[in-house]
């Protein structure tokens, strides 16, 4: 086969629920295919390959190791503890394996620029597992954003990420165990809150971070709740505000409002559309009261977007395009992806350590 148009072969070592979802999209990617599995156990690795169905032809491995010395694997997706990130990320650059890494992407900014130095070293893609960046809804928003500037300046944020999480989660999961991922919910799931902002804003890192003091934390000190209010100031004198709230504890929201000058966007689906084949946002552009404050002059106008495959699947056709380039030597690792993940883990260490401060400000 042509050696620029050969899938990008995948090896997924951890068997989380996650990488169900994402095997499925390895599959349904037009240029990669599912490789091998790998599992601390051949017992849980069979059990992963039978339960999803997996072809024949996909190795199944006992160990982590395994999939990392397979010369036939181009790339690794870890959808591991956070606290293994750091390990297992060095192993594969090492091992010269491109890295897909689930969020959060490391425990703190030093961990992930040796995971970040390991595959720059080696020449090697680098890319976290947020899917929503690359819907094309949000290249449409973008659009609006940024291109159009339809909106105007943004001015304000506001963004969730909530589950109602079972008796059994607060017990078992490793989400909630300071070993394992001692990031908790501000991890698991603030970190598509964070990245919304830093989205909204083209990636600027902002001027302070303050954690309100709505934290919620369990017997082992993981944060299971929080809220930030995360805010820029130029010399200009412009300035942008942001609230984020993330929580283990309440009814699942995926919220992202964005205000500007000129309009407002809003979503209540943005990590995960509410179906596979399209999605949607409202807007709405000049909106005013009309006279005697009884009603407004501008409803919502709502955007919908066809997507031909889903998210995590188009996520795995742009990780495995820029794998084919570098392989081909068309170019050279892509930098945005990185850096994208660089900035959303200094977010998420600033609110972080505003918590652990007792809620006071955190300067960039």
């Amino acid at each position: 086969m042509d050696e620029t148009k050969a899938p990008i072969r995948f090896g997924i070592i951890g068997c989380a629920s996650i990488a169900r979802k994402v095997a499925r999209a390895i599959n349904l990617a037009p240029n990669s295919t599912l490789h091998a599995i790998g599992s601390r156990s051949i017992e849980k690795a069979k059990q992963f390959a039978s339960v999803n169905g997996l072809h024949q032809s996909v190795k199944v491995y006992g160990s982590y190791d395994q999939v990392l010395k397979d010369p036939l694997v181009d790339a690794v997706y870890m959808p591991l503890p956070t606290s293994l990130h750091v390990h297992w990320a060095v192993m594969a650059a090492q091992n010269g394996k491109h890295v897909l890494i689930e969020k959060p992407t490391a425990l703190d900014v030093g961990e992930l620029d040796r995971i970040l130095e390991a595959c720059e070293s080696n020449g090697l893609q680098f890319m976290d597992g947020s899917m929503w960046l690359h819907h094309p809804r949000t290249v449409k928003m973008k659009e609006m954003l940024f291109h159009s500037k339809l909106l105007g300046d943004v001015n304000y944020i506001y963004s969730t990420s909530t589950t109602s999480a079972s008796p059994e989660f607060f017990e078992n999961d490793i989400r909630v165990k300071t070993n394992l991922d001692a990031l908790g919910a501000l991890g698991e799931i603030g970190w598509y809150c964070l990245g919304a902002v830093l989205w909204a804003k083209n990636f600027q890192l902002p001027t302070v971070v303050t954690a309100l003091p709505d934290v919620t934390k369990n017997s082992n000190g993981v944060i299971m709740s929080c809220s930030a209010s995360i805010q820029y100031r130029d010399a200009a004198g412009a300035k942008t505000d942001a609230i984020i709230h993330c929580s283990f504890l309440s009814n699942t929201s995926m919220d992202l409002v964005i205000s500007g000058s000129g309009g407002t966007l809003n979503l209540n689906d943005f990590i995960i559309p509410y179906e596979e084949s399209s999605a949607a946002f409202e807007f709405t552009l000049g909106a005013k009261f009309v006279e005697l404050h009884i009603g407004w002059n501008e409803k919502p106008q709502k955007a919908v977007v066809a997507s031909e495959l889903p998210q995590e699947a188009l996520m795995i056709q742009e990780f495995a395009r820029l794998v084919q380039g570098i392989r081909t030597s068309a170019f050279l690792a892509d930098p945005t992806w990185p850096e994208i993940s660089r900035k959303t883990q200094m977010l998420l260490d600033a609110v972080n350590k505003s918590v652990h401060l007792g809620c006071k400000p955190v300067y960039f």
